[in-house]
């Protein structure tokens, strides 16, 4: 397990907003108590692997059969407007999307679980479990990051991956 350092977080006035450190950290210590196996992707482990970009959700890639236990948890914490669920690339890749809404100023923050299929695989065999906030959170590696935004491939993934490779090529 290595130690994990947080980029510094911007403090200002919101304190009826939904603050994704908080809400990031809340979920985190829910499932480490559970025990749930999860790792986290998309934007934040770009944040978590020193990458840090601007990013408006949570995803984490989850076992299917622990998807009723995490949707248990994230009700718990707030998270109850479950959509349809997404699949792409012939359901290679299937994502299920909870919000919570903030009932004083309406913010809402989207917790995306991603599930482990065969195509998924790869970047859930190679996650890391890092030393965080007095805890653990478990994150895909840079190669499993990289493997998981190439299934999308949006715009946004394409500057990411770049982003990974550059970093890797100069470490």
């Amino acid at each position: 397990m290595t130690e994990l350092d947080w980029p510094d977080r911007a403090t200002d006035d919101r304190s009826t907003m939904l603050d994704l450190f908080d809400e990031f950290s809340a979920l985190v210590a829910a499932l480490e108590a559970e025990p749930v196996d999860y790792a986290v992707c998309g934007g934040l482990a770009m944040a978590i692997h020193a990458l840090p970009r601007a990013t408006i959700d949570i995803d984490l890639l989850i076992r299917p059969e622990d998807l009723a236990v995490v949707m248990r948890i994230a009700n718990r914490l707030g998270y109850r407007f479950e959509a349809s669920p997404i699949r792409f690339r012939g359901g290679e890749v299937d994502i299920r999307r909870v919000t919570k809404i903030d009932p004083e100023s309406g913010d809402t923050l989207m917790l995306d679980l991603l599930l482990l299929t065969t195509a998924t695989a790869d970047a859930w065999q190679g996650r890391q479990a890092l030393a965080w906030e007095g805890g653990t959170v478990r994150v895909v590696s840079r190669q499993g990051l990289i493997a998981l935004k190439s299934l999308r491939a949006s715009g946004q993934d394409l500057d990411d991956i770049a982003l990974l490779e550059d970093d890797n090529d100069a470490g």
